[in-house]
């Protein structure tokens, strides 16, 4: 039985995506590359996040989740998370709408455009376990992709 784990997402199988890895043994994160090479322009008022598709989709047990982090670097480039910390919950593995894909939702705050190439590591992805509160009465299956609850 696979309790949790990264796969190459649908229509990037031929795309040499790189499963990720930990860069040491104490490690907590799992380095994320980019899949594509794309261009995050520099941070205006009203612009929309940069998504940066990975070409990974993750699954894990039903009670963990799995944090997508900023690298400890990337503020110092410029490189903002737009939701300060990405979360994926176990139910979005496989999805209908997009397989799954996890991307990366970036602001550029340096005073140039950040050019991120295929390969690029550019955030880590943490596996967590969650708790739920007594009377937890969520009964709710998810029927989309990225930001489909929408609440």
């Amino acid at each position: 039985m696979k309790t949790r784990g990264f796969e190459v997402v649908k229509g990037y199988e031929d795309k040499d995506i790189h499963l990720p890895v930990r860069g040491t043994r104490h490690a907590a994160g799992y380095d994320i590359e980019a899949a594509e090479d794309i261009t995050i322009p520099v941070f205006e008022k009203g612009i929309k996040p940069t998504l940066v598709p990975t070409g990974l989709k993750a699954y894990c047990m039903d009670d963990e989740c799995i944090f997508l982090l900023n690298r400890s670097s990337g503020p110092k480039k410029g490189f903002v998370l737009a939701n300060s910390v990405g979360l994926v919950d176990s139910d979005y593995y496989g999805n209908e709408n997009n397989d799954g894909h996890i991307y990366f939702a970036f602001f550029n705050c340096s005073d140039k455009e950040l050019n991120v190439k295929k390969g690029d590591v550019i955030g880590q992805a943490v596996f967590e376990k969650y708790l739920t509160v007594d009377n937890d009465v969520a009964e709710g299956i998810r029927n989309g992709g990225f930001g489909s609850t929408d609440k």
